[in-house]
């Protein structure tokens, strides 16, 4: 596809995320038009199996703070999974008369008291019918803004299938292809395991040598200070332990990247993507993914990341960067191969939680090679792609119809139906049966505090505010965005309170026409009883 014609980016699609969601940023790369037959997770959760997961967040979304401030505040308040917060603000205030003139406040008032209330989703509201969601949605579906448009919706109460279009045919699914990432990862990886990257000592006196563990999240930034990667390991905690370890006498500086196989850039990727910001080379240790400025999602990045790491652990220690190569750590004798110093990353929840809110692709692509490995397959493009697709499989996911070339969604070559969105999205989001939920359900629960919420966070931060704001605070989604390609799929809270998962995948329009009308979509169910 790169050789022929492809429309211009939307004029949004390089600006920093300090003035909109990330979506038009790390997402939006360059795809040509198809043809008309071309569309043949910190803090402390709830249990994964309690009802309340089926509930949604509060609907008075206020926060206009820029996408990625996910932590803390009213933003974090809006990541619990699915949850309905209600949040009472009682103040008192007593009037008095002056003598002379109008009221005065007799005595000062009591602080504002927050009751926060969870409220889950009940079983008691009306089942919507595959008839009523079809009129309801006929109008908003035959958008032809849409182009070639594919979907699903599914009643997570009952599992039945309301609404379908192409459901199972391939299209090109740009950063929802993350969402199939995510799941993978949390079905095969432990969910609170960290990645440890460390210094070992070299063969010779003043050698040591940064091992890559698979992190590319370690941080350049001071301790204390956070990069767009939360709870990342910081590189100046490492130099201070190598740097007691040796007493200070380290003269050279070996990355070994051997955790990684296959070519670092994947097909489907533009040469372009790495300077503008949207991807690193994959290697398996970087500092802060590879970014010039750590506290931009979209930045340039490095074209040789893991000897830019090396170099900034060189810079700490007082090794010159002349004095930085490749290699592999020494696998015998006493003193080499001695550990140094080791700093690990946030948990892979944590970093399941960033990939989706973020919709970072450096990130996406580091889980799909863990996967890889967990499952004894070679930690590259190919390696990753399989071991995802496998463990999908293994968990029932039928993944006819799909072709990934990478794990993040920014490959132009990749293919996913609606079909397998949606079953990922109506797995994690289920009811409990009588005997609680599936293993399968009970692992994928964990891909929801990740999604967006309309008007609120991540890359919908900014969406649902002037057009479709029916859905703002109802929707929670992941976003896909390519030139040309664009997607949309999550969870809804009807208005009679049912829980829905969707999927809605468009090709072949641009991103200023598709996503407003699948935004559209997804607030036409928020509005509907669809019965």
């Amino acid at each position: 596809m790169a050789g022929l014609p492809s429309e211009p980016d939307p004029p949004t699609s390089r600006i920093s995320r300090g003035s909109l969601p990330a979506d038009i940023g790390p997402e939006t790369q360059r795809i040509p038009a198809l043809p008309p037959d071309s569309g043949t997770a910190g803090q402390p959760t709830p249990d994964p199996a309690d009802e309340a997961f089926q509930g949604q967040v509060d609907q008075g979304v206020e926060s206009g703070a820029p996408e990625g401030e996910s932590r803390g505040g009213v933003r974090r308040g809006l990541l619990v999974a699915a949850l309905a917060t209600v949040v009472v603000l009682v103040a008192g205030v007593v009037f008095g008369v002056a003598q002379f003139g109008g009221p005065t406040i007799a005595e000062p008032p009591p602080p504002v008291q927050l009751r926060p209330s969870i409220t889950p989703v009940g079983s008691s509201a009306p089942a919507p019918t595959p008839s009523g969601t079809e009129s309801a949605l006929a109008q908003a579906a035959s958008n032809p803004a849409l182009g070639t448009l594919g979907g699903v919706v599914v009643d997570t109460r009952s599992g039945e299938r309301l609404w379908a279009s192409q459901p199972g045919t391939p299209l090109v699914p740009a950063s929802t292809t993350k969402v199939v990432t995510a799941s993978a990862a949390l079905l095969a990886l432990d969910p609170q395991h960290r990645f440890t990257t460390k210094v070992v000592q070299g063969e010779s006196p003043g050698s040591v040598v940064l091992v890559g563990g698979g992190d590319p999240t370690l941080s350049s930034l001071p301790r204390g200070a956070e990069s767009v990667y939360p709870g990342a390991a910081h590189m100046d905690d490492l130099a201070a332990q190598v740097e007691r370890a040796t007493g200070g006498s380290v003269s050279s500086i070996t990355v070994d990247t051997s955790r990684y196989a296959g070519p670092p850039q994947a097909s489907g990727w533009l040469p372009e993507d790495v300077a503008g910001g949207f991807v690193a080379p994959m290697e398996p240790v970087m500092v802060d993914g590879g970014r010039a400025d750590p506290t931009e999602d979209t930045s340039p990045r490095s074209a040789e990341p893991a000897l830019d790491a090396g170099r900034e652990l060189g810079a700490l220690l007082g090794v010159d960067a002349s004095a930085v190569g490749t290699g592999t750590a020494p696998q015998s004798g006493s003193a080499p191969g001695t550990v140094l110093g080791q700093v690990r990353s946030a948990t892979v929840q944590d970093m399941v939680e960033t990939v989706l809110q973020r919709s970072d692709n450096v990130l996406a692509e580091a889980l799909a090679r863990e996967v890889a490995v967990a499952s004894g397959r070679p930690a590259s493009f190919d390696g990753a792609t399989s071991a995802v697709r496998d463990v999908l499989a293994g968990n029932g996911i039928d993944l006819t119809g799909v072709t990934l070339s990478d794990a993040s969604g920014l490959s132009t070559d990749n293919r996913i139906t609606p079909e397998v969105l949606g079953s990922l999205i109506t797995n994690a989001s289920a009811a409990p049966g009588a005997d609680g939920l599936p293993e399968a359900s009970r692992k994928l629960r964990a891909l929801l505090p990740g999604l967006p919420v309309a008007g609120g966070s991540g890359s919908l931060a900014e969406r649902y505010r002037s057009e479709n704001t029916e859905g703002r605070g109802w929707v929670r989604a992941k976003t896909g965005t390519l030139t040309g390609a664009n997607s949309l799929a999550g969870t809804v809270v009807t208005r009679d309170g049912r829980l829905l998962a969707f999927a809605f995948m468009s090709n072949g329009t641009p991103t200023e026409f598709a996503r407003p009308a699948l935004d559209n979509l997804a607030a036409t169910l928020r509005e509907c009883g669809c019965r």
